[in-house]
């Protein structure tokens, strides 16, 4: 992987993921008890043996920059590096990125000098895949660019860009999330593609892009150069597919882009199935985090079933079902949480905060005594008082209040916020 550089995009405002990058980028939102979004590209990086690595960022930074500079650092000898690369105002731009692609096209100046193919991936997507297969199909086939691909049923096809090609692998037409029933009709694949390539249907009916792409770098800057296109997947690779050679990659394993409150949210209950479709446990392919030398949980008098439960928690007395409880997650005795992510704190509180909670009638740092969390996200260092019902009573599709917000029936408790006593949602 000597001849391929990383261009991992830090996403824009995140608004589908409110209120959760309120205060961080969508890449920086804690995953999975201990892990944040943009662990999966670099890690996926790291495995497939590429070393040099530049993350585009732009909103709420400060907790993503912190995260990656603690966490991937290389060693003195070591040609490698993961380098941030922040939006700044220049004598030739002054303004914010405005797509993909203008992230892209700001930060030229830093890619003269790296490998001759850049690989272009997102901070937001879950997913486990050696790039070496990918980017062998790329040298192989002779591409100016490859796009990974994923077969996708047709009531999915609108959230993607959607393409078609042909028995060779090449791509002929190109659609960002298109809604007019005649384009997904005419984007339909027959079942003897899929088996051309010697993939199983599943009942798909269409092949998405994964927004994953491998450029020659000398093509990258020329379709960048000197023009105004700001997304990679609504103008620049449409408007390339008549000049230069597009080639598809297709990828049949478990992604999913972690892009609105509800894939977040499920796709935390796939990890606590028995034998999940997304596995942090194979020891020959680890997943990096920022190593935090935690001890271990402390578990007392607890049910605890088909959940994960993250180091340097405490759990008292409590009933957890099909949850994630994050890194030194607080849960005090006689609470019910099902259907819940406890993302955990960033601290543990002394006992003399915890006296002077008492004095100021303020609950303490995680989940008090006696609540009831279904469907609920929580985000961190939230403090949730005794007697509290998190439970959607009125069944809301979206509500904002005072310390909480509702997203697609889903109740989340924003970092930081504290609930009161006897609160009921």
């Amino acid at each position: 992987m000597s001849q391929l550089t990383a261009v991992i995009l830090g996403g824009g405002r995140g608004s589908r993921l409110d209120p959760l990058t309120r205060f961080r980028a969508k890449p920086a939102v804690p995953f999975g008890g201990k892990f944040r979004l943009i662990d999966i590209p670099l890690s996926n990086c790291l495995h497939s043996g590429i070393r040099k690595i530049f993350v585009l960022t732009q909103f709420n930074t400060e907790s993503l920059h912190r995260h990656i500079q603690n966490t991937y650092r290389f060693d003195t000898f070591s040609k490698g590096f993961a380098r941030i690369l922040a939006a700044q105002q220049t004598s030739e731009n002054d303004d914010w990125y405005q797509g993909t692609a203008d992230a892209v096209r700001k930060n030229l100046r830093y890619f003269h000098n790296v490998d001759e193919h850049i690989i272009i991936l997102s901070g937001d997507h879950l997913y486990r895949m050696n790039y070496n297969p990918f980017f062998k199909h790329h040298i192989e086939s002779g591409a100016d660019i490859s796009i990974a691909v994923k077969p996708i049923p047709q009531h999915k096809a609108s959230e993607f860009g959607i393409l078609k090609i042909d028995e060779k692998g090449w791509i002929s037409e190109f659609y960002e999330k298109p809604t007019d029933p005649a384009i997904l009709e005419q984007f339909k694949v027959e079942e003897s593609l899929f088996n051309h390539f010697n993939m199983d249907p599943h009942g798909n009916t269409h092949i998405a892009s994964m927004g994953i792409y491998i450029f020659k770098k000398e093509i990258l800057f020329k379709l960048l150069e000197n023009n105004e296109q700001e997304d990679f997947g609504r103008e620049v690779i449409p408007g390339s597919l008549d000049t230069h050679k597009v080639a598809a990659y297709f990828f049949d394993d478990y992604w999913e882009d972690i892009g609105t409150i509800r894939s977040f949210f499920e796709a935390h209950f796939e990890l606590t199935k028995p034998v999940p479709v997304f596995n942090f446990y194979d020891e020959d392919y680890p997943f990096y985090t920022h190593p935090r030398f935690l001890p271990p949980s402390k578990i007392y008098n607890c049910q605890i079933n088909h959940s994960l439960i993250a180091e340097g928690s405490i759990l008292l007395g409590s009933i957890i079902e099909q949850s994630v409880i994050g890194i030194r997650g607080f849960v005090e005795e006689g609470t019910f949480i099902q259907r819940s992510i406890i993302m955990g704190n960033s601290r543990y509180e002394t006992i003399y905060e915890r006296n002077e909670n008492r004095k100021n009638q303020t609950p303490n740092l995680g989940i008090g005594n006696n609540c009831i969390l279904r469907n609920c996200i929580i985000d961190l260092d939230c403090k949730i008082g005794n007697n509290v019902q998190l439970i959607n009573k009125e069944n809301t599709e979206h509500d904002d209040g005072p310390y909480y917000a509702i997203r697609d029936r889903i109740i989340i408790i924003p970092k930081g916020a504290i609930v009161p006593d006897n609160t009921i949602i």
